[in-house]
């Protein structure tokens, strides 16, 4: 009786500092948690999410597999083989990288969509793109690099990818060469200017 009882007691003590939830709340209140998202953070996420799947206009369905050793390589036309000359040889300065190894090719697709939409956005012009490389066909990384060949040339912002350098990942990674966007095309009617009054 008296272990019982001394066991009360110290359950007692240890609860003592406990605040009790206030009736009508079954849960935690998620503001209590600092640095966790509260709950109209994260629909706002999701609707921001949704909004974006629906403006997303990267193919989802089947994808041919590439062969998993093979370099890969796009330009559109009227892009000098000079141009892809020197992306293929990694002499243009990597202003951003997105590494997409190991996700889940949902995420994939919507986390590329947003990376070259923003990249262009700032004006970037040379970004890197890493998704691995798989030893068979079918092994996530080649999956996941056959789907970004496919994504990259349904951007009307990008000019030209390929295969990066070794000491880049080498056909786990790929080299992309956006066009101008408004912003770095102003930049330049800039500098011609002052270049031309000065």
């Amino acid at each position: 009786m008296t272990a019982e009882r001394d066991d009360e007691q110290l359950f007692s003590k240890a609860m003592a500092d406990v605040i009790p939830l206030s009736k009508g709340h079954d849960k935690a209140d998620a503001k209590s948690l600092p640095g966790e998202p509260t709950e109209a953070q994260l629909a706002r996420r999701h609707r921001a999410q949704d909004g974006e799947e629906e403006s997303n206009f990267l193919s989802d369905d089947f994808i041919e597999l590439l062969p998993p050793q093979d370099p890969i390589e796009f330009r559109r036309d009227g892009i000098q083989t000079g141009v892809i000359e020197r992306l293929r040889h990694g002499e243009y300065a990597i202003e951003s990288r997105l590494h997409l190894q190991r996700r889940p090719v949902r995420e994939c697709r919507s986390e590329l969509f947003r990376f070259i939409r923003e990249a262009h956005r700032q004006g970037l012009r040379s970004v890197m793109v890493v998704h691995g490389r798989g030893r068979s066909d079918d092994s996530h990384s080649n999956i996941v690099r056959s789907h970004v060949a496919r994504w990259l040339t349904q951007f009307e912002e990008v000019q030209a990818y390929t295969s990066a350098q070794p000491h880049h990942g080498s056909i786990g990674a790929t080299y992309v060469m956006l066009r101008k966007s408004e912003r770095a095309r102003q930049r330049n009617r800039e500098r011609h200017q002052k270049r031309g009054n000065g």
